[in-house]
């Protein structure tokens, strides 16, 4: 700062240019992680633009010695800004091909822009040092031992000052010990000259090489903004929390019929006789959309209108957690959920670590995780606490799936004991809202019974914090249904709707008392 004119410290332009990067930092910190703050965050993000326009626009008017310097300035705060309202935008009109774009090429951009700002400011430092080098009478004779002494004993670190003791350091080629000593030290260096660098070389490609590091630093840690704190939003929206419409429609075929005789000798025009028959065909109509709280579309009042219904398996040791993992079954059941239910889902499914589920802060954690498998579940003491927060305090919930053999329901069992020691699991009845919510579950589906019948679950609080189906429900959604009936993977994917909804439903209605509070 020593460098910089107190003139140029001191406009207005430059204090006010310094002043909205600092609020647009801390703006753009909260929406890449808490976005708690409601949507006007945008609203003082382009009304602060606007302040910029017009310092521009002032700077551009004056004639002052400092104004092209402004207008740069601006003109860099300027471009940061329009770039990150570009994503924002992109992001959410979700057009993530031409988002990942945008921030490639404006990335490359920002770097050749500060890359510019740093040989700026490294010229202006020599300049400046320099300077101040010729009021100083010591540095200018070096030709007494005294001198010379003081010199050396005020070596100079500043890597902005040309006249630091890393530059210019002066070097020979080896030369070959017999030639040394066959030659004088003088013939030597008349024999074999010696080569010198330039500081101002050395000082530039250290200033590049520190400024590449620095720059990729910054930009890996700014990118970890989003992977250290991850957040979950449902789709916005309302509706009632109740059955599905069942519909029977009954459909007339007519089949046409033609009598003729063949020994008749006369050929004539004879009237069909229809063959009527009656088709009962049950369709599901949506009288109403379905949903949670007040607001205009199928989703929950607790939702973002960037929010979707995500599918998230969970990750663990010791076992087969990936069974029938992505496309072939958790996919299809987030599809049919988005059908059945006209919420928005995401594109693709996920999985994350028990671990990573304290990435999620309180009130943007995904309201449901699944876990399935059919070997052993090994969990550390912190992967149990975390998941205790996750289903305690962060109102989560468990959708755990028996994936075939009573060995993995004693480990399911015992996990949750670790988990929840002081909640017991119990029978889940036929009649409770889980299973009757958007749809009507007349009985327990499975594939096969690996642990029983009866799907159990751990209720605390006045809602369910874990639900397990003991008969291979994942199954059922694979491509294929593993062979069984359709009346069996039907009914398996109301259940999986069923739960899904009940947990953003009551996940929503937690936001809303906590927003009420």
């Amino acid at each position: 700062m020593s460098a910089i004119s107190p003139q140029l410290r001191s406009s207005p332009a430059v204090k006010w240019t310094v002043g909205y990067l600092i609020v647009w930092t801390i703006l753009l910190f909260e929406i890449r992680t808490l976005q708690m703050l409601p949507n006007w965050g945008h609203i003082v993000w382009g009304s602060l633009s606007v302040a910029l326009v017009w310092y521009w626009w002032k700077a551009t008017s004056e004639n002052h010695q400092y104004a092209r310097l402004e207008r740069y300035l601006i003109a860099t705060v300027a471009f940061i800004l329009w770039w990150q309202l570009t994503l924002v935008v992109l992001d959410t009109l979700i057009m993530d091909s031409a988002r990942a774009n945008v921030a490639r090429w404006g990335t490359a951009s920002l770097f050749m822009i500060g890359l510019l700002w740093m040989v700026w400011g490294v010229e202006r430092a020599s300049v400046h040092y320099q300077k101040i080098k010729q009021n100083y009478e010591w540095l200018r004779d070096t030709s007494n031992e005294k001198s010379a002494n003081t010199k050396l004993a005020r070596l100079v670190w500043n890597p902005l000052n040309l006249d630091a003791h890393y530059y210019a350091v002066q070097w020979w080629p080896p030369r070959p010990v017999s030639l040394l000593r066959s030659i004088s030290n003088r013939q030597a260096a008349t024999a074999l000259p010696r080569a010198q660098r330039s500081p101002k070389l050395d000082q530039s490609l250290l200033a590049l090489i520190s400024y590449t590091l620095l720059f990729l630093l910054v930009a890996l840690l700014f990118s970890q903004i989003g992977g250290c704190r991850e957040i979950y939003e449902m789709p916005a929206g309302g509706g009632e929390q109740q059955q599905l419409a069942q519909v029977v429609k009954i459909k007339k075929v007519i089949r046409k019929k033609y009598i003729i005789n063949p020994l008749s000798s006369i050929i004539f025009a004879v009237p069909p006789i229809d063959d009527v028959q009656l088709e009962l065909t049950e369709i599901t109509k949506h009288a109403y959309q379905i949903g949670q709280g007040e607001g205009k579309g199928a989703g929950f009042s607790g939702g973002t209108y960037r929010g979707k219904v995500r599918f998230i398996r969970l990750e663990y040791s010791g076992g087969d957690w990936d069974q029938d993992y992505g496309v072939g079954g958790d996919l299809n059941m987030l599809l049919e959920y988005g059908i059945r239910t006209q919420h928005k889902v995401a594109e693709r499914t996920e999985s994350r670590t028990i671990g990573q589920l304290a990435n999620f802060p309180l009130g943007k954690s995904p309201p449901l995780v699944y876990m399935t498998g059919q070997k052993n579940i090994s969990l550390s003491n912190s992967e149990v606490k975390t998941l205790r927060e996750y289903l305690t305090d962060k109102h989560g919930m468990l959708f755990g799936d028996n994936g075939g053999s009573r060995h993995f329901h004693n480990q399911f069992l015992s996990m949750m004991n670790r988990v929840l020691p002081n909640v017991k699991p119990v029978p889940i009845p036929l009649d409770d809202v889980i299973h009757r919510i958007p749809y009507q579950i007349p009985y327990l589906p499975y594939v096969a019974p690996h642990g029983g019948k009866e799907a159990l679950g751990w209720y605390k609080d006045g809602r369910w914090l874990a639900y397990y189906h003991p008969g291979d429900i994942g199954d059922a959604w694979s491509d294929g249904h593993a062979g069984v009936s359709a009346d069996i993977w039907e009914s398996c994917y109301r259940i999986g709707t069923n739960v899904t909804f009940y947990a953003h439903s009551e996940y929503s209605k937690w936001l809303d008392a906590q927003e009420k509070d």
